[in-house]
C-alpha cells in the first residue's frame, strides 16, 4: 500500500504537536515533508526568554533534534521559505527551488510581529521579538551595553525587557495603556507588576506613545521621542506590540482568509485537502497566541488526516510571565459588569494579590499574583464550570482550604 504524502509549511510548536499526535497513532500512514523558514530544527518559543536572559541555551529548548526527524522518516527542508503551492497539481514549491508533492497539506505559518508604522522604524537597531534570530540580535546589542528601549507592556515586552536587565542593558519599557498587561491583567495586579519591575531597576513608563525612533545619523537608532516632546536615548528598540496572523500565502492560493486562514470545526480550510494550524489561523472569529489551544487544534488535525471525525470548538486561554522571580497567572474575563461579583484578597506586606470573578457562582475569571500555585486549579473550575457555592467562604484561599480529600498528586500534575 502507497504511503499518503503530507506536506507541512512550518515546524513551530504547533506542527510538531501535530507530527507527535499523528505518529502516536500510526507511524506508517504519512510520508512527511516539512518546509522551515528557518535554519534549524523545532524548539519550545515558549522558552526564548530563559535563553535572553541567559539561563537557558539554545540546546536547552530543542524539541525535535536531527536525530527525530530521521527516526520518524520525516524529511525536513531547512531555511526552505515556501513561495508557490500549486492547488492543482498539488505541489509545494519552495523560494530555494525544492518541490515536494502532497495528497494532504497543513499550513503552519505562523505570524509576523506588528511593527508600529514609526518615522525611523527601519533603522538599524530597531528590533521584533519572536524567534531565535531576534534573541541572538538583542543578544549580541547586549554585548556593548547602553539602554534598550522596549515598546509594549504586554506579555513579550515584558519578558523581553527582563532578558535585556539581566543581559546588563538599562532598560527602559514604553506602554500606550495605563496599566502593564492590561489585556491579562486587571489594574491592580497590573500595578503590583510595574512596582516590581521599577524594583528590579527597570524603567517603566506608562500612557507613553511614541513619536519617532531617532536617528544617530548614520542609520542607526539613537533613541525614541515621544508625543510628549521628551526624548530617551538608547542603542536598541525592540517592538512587542503584538502580532498578526501570517496568512498571504494561504491568501496567494485563493484560500478564505478574514484576519486569519478561516477554517471550520474539523481544522480544514476552504480546500478540503488543506489544513491551517496554530497562530496563522482563524476559527469562529478567534485568532489565538498562546500555546494551549494550539495544541488542541494540532491533536484535532492528526485525528482528521487518520480519517477520523474530531472537531475544534474554540479554547479558553491562561495566562503565564516567564520571567524569573515574577509569579502571575491569569484566566478567562474579569471585566467588571453587573451581574458578576468578585472575591479578592490582597496582602500586601507579602506582595500577594488574588481576584476572582464570578457569574451565577460559577468562576469565569481569575487574577494571581504573587502566589500562583491555584492558577491551574482555578482554571479547571473555569473550564468545567464548576459551581462553587458550596466552597465560596474558602474558594480565595485555594485547594488546600476546600476540606476532603487533597487532589491525587497525579491529577494535580496532569491539571
Amino acid at each position: 500500500m502507497t504511503k499518503q504524502k503530507l506536506v507541512v509549511v512550518g515546524n513551530g510548536m504547533a506542527p510538531g504537536r501535530m507530527l507527535e499526535f499523528l505518529f502516536e497513532k500510526d507511524r506508517d500512514a504519512y510520508d512527511v515533508t516539512i518546509f522551515n523558514a528557518e535554519p534549524r530544527v523545532n524548539y519550545n518559543r515558549l522558552m526564548l526568554s530563559p535563553v535572553l536572559s541567559g539561563e537557558k541555551t539554545y540546546e536547552d529548548i530543542i524539541t525535535h533534534d536531527d536525530s527525530w526527524y530521521a527516526d520518524h522518516g520525516v524529511t525536513l527542508h531547512k531555511s526552505a521559505r515556501v513561495s508557490e503551492v500549486d492547488r492543482e497539481a498539488k505541489t509545494v514549491t519552495s523560494e530555494n527551488g525544492i518541490t515536494a508533492a502532497y495528497d494532504k497539506l497543513v499550513i503552519a505559518t505562523g505570524s509576523n510581529p506588528f511593527i508600529i508604522p514609526l518615522p525611523g522604524k527601519d533603522l538599524e537597531g530597531v528590533l521584533t521579538y519572536r524567534d531565535l534570530d531576534d534573541v541572538e540580535k538583542m543578544k549580541d546589542a547586549a554585548a556593548h551595553g547602553g539602554r534598550a528601549i522596549v515598546i509594549g507592556g504586554g506579555l513579550l515586552g515584558l519578558e523581553a525587557a527582563a532578558g535585556l536587565k539581566m543581559q546588563g542593558m538599562e532598560v527602559t519599557v514604553l506602554h500606550l495603556m495605563p496599566t502593564l498587561m492590561e489585556r491579562q491583567l486587571d489594574p491592580a495586579a497590573g500595578y503590583l507588576l510595574e512596582e516590581e519591575f521599577k524594583r528590579r531597576g527597570i524603567d517603566v513608563r506608562t500612557k507613553a506613545n511614541s513619536h519617532e525612533i531617532l536617528d544617530n545619523g548614520a542609520g542607526k537608532v539613537a533613541g525614541i521621542k515621544l508625543d510628549d516632546g521628551s526624548e530617551i536615548e538608547a542603542s536598541i528598540v525592540v517592538m512587542a506590540v503584538g502580532i498578526r496572523p501570517s496568512g498571504d500565502l494561504a491568501k496567494s492560493l485563493g484560500l478564505e482568509v478574514n484576519r486569519g486562514i478561516i477554517v471550520s470545526d474539523d481544522m480544514r480550510t476552504s480546500d478540503a485537502d488543506i489544513f491551517a494550524l496554530g497562530e496563522c489561523v482563524e476559527h469562529g472569529g478567534m485568532c489565538y497566541g498562546l500555546v494551549a489551544p494550539l495544541y488542541e487544534m494540532a491533536g484535532v488535525i492528526a485525528d482528521n488526516l487518520l480519517g477520523g471525525s474530531s472537531e475544534y470548538k474554540g479554547s479558553v486561554t491562561a495566562t503565564k510571565l516567564k520571567v524569573t522571580g515574577v509569579d502571575l497567572y491569569s484566566a478567562g474575563d474579569f471585566a467588571e459588569a453587573e451581574d458578576r461579583e468578585e472575591i479578592v484578597l490582597r496582602d500586601a506586606s507579602a506582595g500577594v494579590y488574588k481576584r476572582l470573578v464570578l457569574k451565577d457562582n460559577k468562576i469565569i475569571g481569575a487574577v494571581l499574583y504573587g502566589e500562583t500555585a491555584d492558577g491551574p486549579w482555578f482554571f479547571d473550575l473555569l473550564k468545567k464550570e464548576t459551581d462553587v457555592s458550596e466552597m465560596r467562604e474558602t474558594l480565595i484561599f485555594g485547594q488546600a482550604y476546600q476540606g476532603g480529600a487533597p487532589l491525587d498528586p497525579t491529577a494535580a500534575v496532569a491539571a
